[in-house]
């Protein structure tokens, strides 16, 4: 009878240990994607400051620029990607209201400036934190908070 109960809760924790894994693999491969992008040259866009350190954290060594910081209007930020020069640059704003409005006009605004803005990345980490975090500068301590979780099952 207790044998039945233990079981299922034993068979309970190895299922979110195993979907709690696939979820820091997945989250891993985006920031490795990240980590090879950048390294071939693309810009990685974010809002400030703090989620640009968030990236160096996590070992993005390249060109990260910040759209909110010093005032900039979307504009002056359009104009200074484009002086990077590239045809492509990732985008990866926060994933609250904000942030999801931001990349949108940013999108449109370098489309319009004929560079092209990867969301893919984007889209791909939100899909998988957006529940969780709203901000890119969170992504180092939730990645720890997770895997200490796994460690702890």
């Amino acid at each position: 009878m207790f044998g039945d109960s233990a079981q299922r809760q034993d068979n309970k924790v190895k299922r979110v240990s195993t979907k709690l894994k696939a979820k820091v693999e997945k989250i891993q491969q985006i920031i490795f994607t990240l980590i090879e992008d950048s390294a071939k040259g693309k810009a990685i866009i974010v809002e400030g400051k703090k989620d640009a350190q968030a990236l160096r954290e996590l070992g993005i060594s390249g060109i990260i620029l910040t759209v909110k910081t010093g005032g900039k209007s979307f504009l002056e930020a359009t104009l200074e990607i484009e002086k990077l020069g590239g045809n492509e640059v990732i985008l990866l704003l926060d994933f609250d209201r904000r942030g999801k409005e931001g990349t949108v006009r940013l999108k449109h605004n370098l489309e319009r400036a004929k560079t092209k803005a990867n969301t893919k990345l984007w889209n791909d980490l939100k899909a998988f934190v957006g529940r969780d975090i709203q901000c890119i500068e969170a992504m180092p301590s939730y990645l720890i908070t997770l895997q200490e979780k796994i460690v702890g099952l």
